[in-house]
C-alpha cells in the first residue's frame, strides 16, 4: 500500500474512533498520581493550580463553541462512522485555523495534562497528540480536497492547519446559535467536569493518604451534571434545541 493511501486508511480509524481512543493517555498519565503532591506543597496554591488548568481546558472548550456556534449542518458534527462535510467553511473559525475544533481539544486536553505539574506528562501527552491527530488531519483533508476541489486548496493554501493567523478572519457566514452549542457540546462539557473531578480525587487521595472530596467540585461537578441530564433529555424528547440549517 503506497503511504498517501496507508495514511488515509490509518487516519478513518483513527477518526471513528476518536470518541474514546485518547483515553489510552491514561495509562500513562494515572500512575503519575501516585507521586502526586501540591504545587508549592500549600493547599491555596494547589487550587490556583486546579483553577489554571480548568481554565485552559476551558479554553478549549470555548474554541469548540465559537466553531459549532456559526456552522451549518452536515458539518463539524461528531460524526464518527464515515467523513461527511455538505459544505465547505471557510469563514469564523475556519478563516483564520482549518482544525478549530481539533484545536479547541488540543487545550481541553492540555489542562488536564498539567494537573499533575509533571513537565514530561506534558510533552508525552503533546507527541501522543500530534501523532493521532495528524493522520486525522491527513484523511478529512483527502476526503475534502477530493469533494470540494480548487475551493478546497484555495482555502487550504492560505489557512493554517493548526496555529491560528488572526488577520484572515472573516465573519462567519451563519448567525451563532447558542441551541446548536447545547444540542453538539453537552457531552464534552461533562467528560470535562468529571475527569477534572476524579483526578481532584485521586490527587488528594495520594497526597493525603486518605479520600478527601472537594465540595467545590462536588457543587461544579452536580450542576454539570444536572445540565447534561437536562440537555440529553430536551434533544431525545423534544426539538427545542433544533434550528433549521443547523
Amino acid at each position: 500500500m503506497a503511504l498517501r493511501e496507508e495514511f488515509v486508511q490509518t487516519g478513518n480509524w483513527l477518526f471513528r474512533r476518536r470518541s474514546y481512543l485518547p483515553l489510552v493517555f491514561f495509562v500513562i498519565y494515572l500512575p503519575v498520581l501516585n507521586n502526586f503532591n501540591y504545587l508549592g506543597f500549600t493547599e491555596t496554591s494547589h487550587h490556583l493550580w486546579e483553577i489554571f488548568c480548568l481554565l485552559i481546558s476551558s479554553l478549549g472548550l470555548t474554541i469548540r463553541i465559537l466553531t459549532i456556534g456559526h456552522t451549518p449542518s452536515g458539518t463539524s458534527g461528531r460524526n464518527t462512522k464515515a467523513q461527511v462535510a455538505k459544505t465547505l467553511n471557510t469563514t469564523g473559525m475556519y478563516s483564520i485555523v482549518r482544525n478549530p475544533l481539533y484545536l479547541g481539544n488540543f487545550f481541553m486536553w492540555l489542562g488536564i495534562a498539567l494537573f499533575v505539574h509533571v513537565w514530561w506528562i506534558v510533552l508525552i501527552f503533546i507527541l501522543m497528540f500530534w501523532l493521532y491527530y495528524e493522520r486525522i488531519i491527513f484523511a478529512e483533508e483527502e476526503f475534502l480536497r477530493e469533494k470540494f476541489g480548487n475551493d478546497y486548496l484555495q482555502w487550504a493554501n492560505k489557512t493554517p492547519a493548526f496555529i491560528p493567523k488572526f488577520r484572515l478572519y472573516k465573519k462567519p457566514a451563519y448567525s451563532f446559535s447558542m441551541k446548536t452549542v447545547l444540542k453538539r457540546e453537552y457531552n464534552g462539557l461533562l467528560a470535562m467536569s468529571l475527569i477534572f473531578f476524579f483526578l481532584d480525587i485521586l490527587g488528594d487521595f495520594f497526597y493525603k493518604n486518605r479520600l478527601d472530596v472537594d465540595v467545590g467540585w462536588i457543587i461544579f461537578t452536580g450542576i454539570i451534571f444536572i445540565l447534561w441530564i437536562t440537555l440529553r433529555i430536551l434533544k431525545k424528547k423534544t426539538k427545542l434545541l433544533n434550528v433549521n440549517g443547523r
